[in-house]
């Protein structure tokens, strides 16, 4: 990464066979983000086992166990860059079960790319990431019309996808000016990095000049320290070291700092990234430290690290904007499921259901309905059933999302509008 790009997060969304691994492939390919050899080596291995041309697709799927299922499924973390960005793409497999993957990522995406086969069309989990996408507050959509290859190329065929996207974009309110579509196969090629005279008749951006176009994400809030906790080892000769990300502030040997909602603190005595010490962790680094006087069993994940003299916030309850993906029946008051923030996972009550909203939270519904679901946004009052340190979206975003989880699927996503502390 030269020192002129700027850094963006992007997210890849859409079905679960709609293209998305081999069009991330293709892009890293394009970029020369994959070297030469490797592609030859994941194209060997896809013959042999009878997926012959699939070798962009197994540039991410670069897990054995995945390559056996055939199915792609943690978050991928790859980076390529084009002339204006260093862009790290957070894969979001269209699998319901990993939807909290995309929330509670490690990095929340900028923007976004919408993945939808020509062949195909909107499909449930379309939509369920298109609602996602708006719900997080994801800025750009570039949607690319994949596989038109299947479909002969044909102009009508694509002009039929793009008007059911801009059906479902209007549903959840997502201004279709900040849409731009693009028909690509990443199978062949075709618009991802250079223009397809198979397709003559398409005369806008091709793939990557539109990511080339997005708009810069605003830096880092220059928030206080929140880095939250996802292991605690204990490692002989040094002690506790507890390991995560730090999402936002800085963290420097001599900070003292306390643990929340655990309520333990103590001076950072080092910082270690990639088996070397550092003086200072910025957001985005993933490290392990040692604190001062901190036991194994004084801290767990799901603890939130931050500056001893402004600790992250505990909730007694918090005020919430939440998005039904999918719930069996009806979510009613008192309903008890998982709420999935930064990396803890915490039962909570819907205590009240406070306002009914359009989905893009601007106009005002019903107050107090009885009850919500799918496809219902709303304004939600919720309890943890055990403390939880969670902060308001539009202060420390990165702390501010969550996932709600029950019956082994994501039924619902949210932001934290406000919280009361405990």
């Amino acid at each position: 990464m030269s020192e002129d790009q700027a850094h963006q997060n992007l997210a890849i969304i859409g079905h679960v066979d709609h293209g998305k691994s081999t069009l991330v492939g293709r892009l890293l390919y394009e970029t020369g983000s994959v070297p030469e050899h490797v592609i030859e080596q994941y194209k060997e291995e896809a013959e042999e086992k009878g997926k012959g041309g699939f070798e962009f697709a197994y540039v991410m799927d670069n897990l054995a166990e995945e390559r056996e299922r055939g199915v792609t499924i943690d978050i991928a973390h790859q980076e390529f860059d084009t002339d204006e960005y260093n862009f790290t793409i957070v894969d979001c497999p269209g699998h319901r079960d990993f939807v909290k993957n995309m929330i509670t990522g490690a990095s929340q995406a900028d923007n976004a790319v919408l993945v939808v086969a020509a062949d195909d069309g909107v499909q449930p989990q379309t939509q369920e990431h298109v609602f996602l996408a708006r719900t997080l507050g994801i800025g750009e959509l570039i949607v690319a019309v994949n596989k038109m290859d299947l479909v002969d190329y044909e102009q009508n065929t694509y002009d039929q996808v793009v008007a059911e996207v801009e059906e479902l974009l209007q549903q959840v309110q997502f201004n279709a000016d900040d849409a731009s579509f693009i028909p690509v196969s990443a199978f062949e090629g075709d618009n991802v990095a250079e223009r397809s005279d198979n397709l003559g008749w398409y005369d806008g951006k091709i793939l990557l000049e539109a990511l080339n176009g997005l708009p810069e994400p605003e830096p880092p809030t220059d928030a206080p320290l929140r880095l939250p906790i996802q292991d605690v080892y204990t490692i002989s000769g040094i002690g506790t070291v507890p390991v995560g990300r730090v999402e936002t502030g800085v963290m420097e040997t001599g900070d003292n700092v306390s643990f929340q909602p655990s309520d333990v603190g103590g001076e950072v005595k080092t910082i270690e990234m990639h088996h070397e010490e550092i003086p200072r962790a910025e957001p985005g680094d993933n490290v392990g430290f040692n604190v001062r006087g901190i036991g194994q069993d004084d801290i767990r994940r799901g603890d939130v690290c931050g500056p001893a003299d402004d600790p992250p916030s505990v909730a007694e309850t918090f005020q919430a904007q939440i998005v039904v993906m999918q719930h069996p029946s009806v979510i009613t008051a008192g309903y008890t499921p998982v709420f999935h923030a930064h990396t803890a996972q915490v039962a909570c009550t819907i205590e009240s259901i406070d306002q009914k909203m359009d989905p893009a939270g601007e106009g005002a519904g019903e107050e107090n309905p009885d009850f919500i679901q799918s496809g219902d946004a709303a304004i939600v009052t919720v309890r943890p059933q055990k403390p939880l340190s969670i902060e308001p979206a539009d202060e420390i975003p990165e702390l501010g999302s969550f996932a709600i989880r029950d019956m082994g699927q994501t039924i619902a996503a949210g932001k934290v509008r406000s919280v009361n502390e405990r």
